[in-house]
């Protein structure tokens, strides 16, 4: 849980760039985690997502993020569901499979829970990102 962001000298890496984390290799009974995709090349980016809603005060829904990448790949996510309300930051640690590189656009959408006669508008007063690694 202390590993988002990477520290300054970078994310350590695994496999045949390890050596390039020496202080790393000294310490002895080290637990390593892996998060992985379901499909090739099964590779995902931690990212650390902020969002703050604008809009009605209070509804029930679910909010997704999309990520849209160059070769038109897209993943969808979802970041809160139940009650929602404006005046919250919803926080969610994300493993995109879509390289931050290659991300060319990310698409809010709000789904509403329940059928109202009152048309709701919600939406998405600031979305921030934070990549785990630099790169």
């Amino acid at each position: 849980g202390d590993c988002f962001p990477c520290p300054q000298e970078g994310c350590p890496m695994m496999g045949h760039y390890a050596d390039r984390f020496p202080e790393k290799l000294k310490r002895v009974d080290q637990k390593y985690f892996l998060n992985t995709a379901a499909d090739e090349p099964f590779a995902t980016w931690r990212q650390k997502v902020f969002i703050k809603l604008s809009g009605v005060k209070k509804t029930r829904g679910d909010i997704n993020l999309v990520f849209h990448d160059t070769q038109g790949h897209t993943k969808e996510y979802e970041i809160a569901s139940g009650d929602l309300s404006q005046d919250e930051v919803y926080t969610k640690f994300l493993d995109v499979e879509i390289n931050p590189k290659n991300t060319t656009k990310i698409e809010f959408l709000w789904n509403k829970a329940i059928f109202s006669l009152l048309w709701a508008r919600l939406g998405a007063e600031t979305v921030n990102i934070i990549h785990g690694e630099d790169g």
